[in-house]
């Protein structure tokens, strides 16, 4: 398995940092926060899309995918949000990143089953334009999906290879679902997972990895067993938690941990 980091954990931080973290911490990939806050955003004009696909590459360090924010159970209008991911999915095709990530964002007066289907819909009709650019769309389990079980009813009946999934491990594992169960669910449509550590499920500040109660050695143990060699990207969120210590002193602890599980479970 590869290892990346997220850049939720150093937000706003220039790509040229963010690069030089991932070589001198060992990662082989970073996953980008894609927002209009952080340095990569649909609005980027050609030249600047251009520089950073040489930082990576100069670098020898590889862009795992784009964290976007559309929601794609959201109430309203389909159009507006086919056109946000058709953005997504041309920035991810400039920048080289095999994947894009979208929430399933369902409202809670929608009922379960019309938030799948909207989902469904235009998850499907943006899955052939993510197959002309060579990206594929990743479904996170959130919100209103936050299990396997929930995400695999929009995969399901979408029915095609361009649209996968994105396993967060703490979202299935606050929806109250074992590890086995999540892959058992995921693994047919899975992209790549993301880990992250948490004091408990009252208190999901970032923690170093290994330092709180998620299941993190029993979802490598279960990976590694089913022969996946996929990444595992560190999603630490210290956007959201101004409190939470620098990302930037925990790498190097944080790839020796994952590294440790992936040789414990090999």
């Amino acid at each position: 398995m590869k290892l990346a980091f997220s850049t939720l954990g150093v937000p706003g931080l220039p790509i040229s940092d963010v690069v030089r973290l991932a070589a001198t911490h060992g990662f082989h990939g970073v996953e980008l926060r894609t927002h209009p806050e952080e340095p990569v955003h649909t609005g980027l004009d050609a030249t600047a899309r251009a520089d950073v696909t040489a930082e990576f590459k100069t670098a020898g360090v590889e862009i795992l995918g784009l964290a976007g924010y559309v929601r794609v159970a959201a109430p309203g209008d389909d159009e507006p949000v086919i056109a946000e991911l058709r953005e997504l999915l041309l920035l991810a095709r400039d920048l080289g990143a095999p994947f894009i990530r979208v929430f399933p964002g369902g409202d809670s007066g929608q009922s379960p089953e019309e938030a799948d289907a909207v989902a469904a819909r235009r998850l499907g009709t943006a899955a052939e334009y993510a197959a002309d650019l060579g990206v594929r769309i990743l479904l996170e389990t959130h919100d209103s999906h936050r299990t396997g079980a929930d995400a695999i009813r929009v995969l399901g009946a979408v029915g095609h290879l361009q649209v996968g999934a994105l396993w967060d491990v703490m979202h299935t594992w606050l929806g109250g679902e074992q590890p086995s169960a999540s892959y058992a669910a995921l693994s047919p449509f899975l992209g790549y997972v993301q880990v992250k550590d948490i004091a408990s499920a009252d208190d999901t500040s970032p923690l170093p990895l290994g330092a709180g109660v998620l299941p993190l050695t029993e979802c490598v143990d279960l990976l590694s067993r089913e022969g996946w060699d996929g990444w595992l990207c560190w999603e630490y969120e210290k956007r959201w938690y101004e409190g939470a210590a620098p990302l930037e002193g925990l790498l190097g602890a944080g790839h020796d941990y994952l590294s440790r599980l992936l040789n414990d479970a090999a």
